[in-house]
């Protein structure tokens, strides 16, 4: 007697995910970086101008809604610096069409997204979270080192670095202000550029960025270095640097996906 044939669908196994391939690249590659982004920059000067005007213009916002509040300005603050990757995907995709020269679309630039909406969409949800996660970190800051004597709320900030009373908290803030941007960089040195370019799951571009930072330490450590140091004199500036300085760094990032992952 012949067994009954088993009808049931079997599900078939997932095939395995092709990792992005690598290239090393030399420590000085970011200074090539930057001047392809500028580059683009000049080829795009009004795409480019009004996106950094409208992150000035959103950076002043906070800086305001902060400046009587020194509690809540080094929150906001590293919010913005924290989001910053997710601001930049309509210029790194404006260098995108700039490289195949085809007709530079603006707004279909920053409509590009729609291509990966889920996984571009879940990494801004990852940033979102990184940014809470800074924000309640401060505040637990705040509140262990001055539970007892609370920061005047009503001084401005500059008033409170110059007092040196409160050299431990701005230690404190700066040190973990920088393990959690650290930490934002290595997965996100890449991210955008591959989730415009290529249609992988954000899993594989986060992983994508930690190892092109494994693979080339000394060009990411250097870019790191640069993006501090450039956004520093943005902010020294009174904002009105970022207006040049943010588009120039998200142009310059599309050319770092580039260079360090294989097509």
């Amino acid at each position: 007697m012949q067994p009954a044939c088993d009808t049931r669908t079997h599900a078939r196994a997932p095939e395995p995910v092709a990792l992005p391939l690598l290239r090393s690249v030399p420590a000085t590659a970011p200074l090539r970086w930057l001047r392809d982004g500028a580059r683009d920059m000049r080829c795009t000067p009004v795409a480019s101008g009004a996106a950094g005007a409208a992150v000035a213009v959103l950076g002043a916002l906070l800086v305001s809604a902060g400046w009587g509040s020194p509690h809540l300005a080094p929150a906001l603050l590293g919010g913005f610096l924290i989001v910053a990757p997710f601001l930049g995907l309509g210029l790194c995709a404006t260098s995108q069409q700039l490289e195949r020269d085809g007709p530079v679309d603006p707004v279909g630039a920053w409509l590009a997204w729609r291509e990966n909406a889920g996984a571009i969409a879940l990494f801004g949800g990852l940033l979102l979270l990184a940014y809470v996660f800074w924000e309640r970190g401060a505040a637990i800051l705040f509140a262990l080192h001055y539970a007892d004597d609370p920061l005047p709320l009503r001084a401005a900030p500059v008033e409170l670095l110059l007092s040196g009373r409160y050299d431990t908290l701005l230690l404190s803030y700066f040190g973990f202000g920088a393990l959690v941007a650290a930490a934002v960089f290595v997965v996100s040195v890449v991210t955008v550029p591959l989730l415009l370019d290529e249609p992988v799951d954000t899993l594989t571009a986060l992983g994508t960025s930690v190892r092109c930072c494994v693979r080339n330490p000394g060009a990411t450590a250097v870019w790191a270095l640069l993006i501090a140091a450039l956004t520093a004199v943005g902010f020294a500036t009174a904002l009105f640097g970022l207006v040049a300085i943010f588009p120039w760094l998200a142009h310059a990032s599309w050319h770092a996906y580039r260079d360090m992952v294989v097509p």
